[in-house]
């Protein structure tokens, strides 16, 4: 009997509006042991395009997980993790809340939500990378993700 390895490219969709941190969070990911694509929006109207495949997005990819930071320009992060979560065609893609915020009001909002778990982003670049690093070996290594 054999085992199959499943070596399936996963998509994290990365919704941030800051340019900075978007190449931060990509060069954390690029020595990754798991075969991904990062595709990054930079506003929550955008996110919700991805995510329903209309306009420009139409061929988007299902993504496996989704980096959210709350403070969006257009729909903010809280409105977006709410329509992800009462689509029944999103609710079950996991959803990381990616964040400066430290507002123990965010933090409660997103999970009444139905956030996956809620990450406070480091400024320190060496603390930021290990941040993410642990998403990825989480989310995408030890995790069973539901089927697309």
């Amino acid at each position: 009997m054999s085992v199959e390895v499943d070596e399936k490219c996963k998509t994290i969709f990365l919704v941030e509006d800051n340019r900075a941190d978007i190449r931060l969070i990509e060069e954390a990911l690029k020595n990754s042991n798991v075969p991904h694509q990062v595709v990054a929006v930079r506003n929550g109207m955008d996110a919700m395009a991805f995510l329903r495949q209309e306009g420009e997005y139409v061929d988007a990819p299902r993504p496996d997980l989704i980096l959210l930071d709350l403070n969006l320009p257009r729909k903010d992060g809280r409105e977006v993790l709410a329509e992800i979560k009462a689509d029944p065609n999103l609710k079950r893609i996991p959803v990381v809340v990616l964040t400066t915020s430290r507002n123990e009001e965010d933090i409660s909002q997103s999970y009444d939500l139905h956030v996956n778990c809620y990450i406070t982003k480091s400024r320190n670049l060496s603390q930021l990378f290990q941040i993410v690093k642990g998403i990825e070996e989480f989310w995408l290594g030890t995790v069973t993700l539901p089927p697309g």
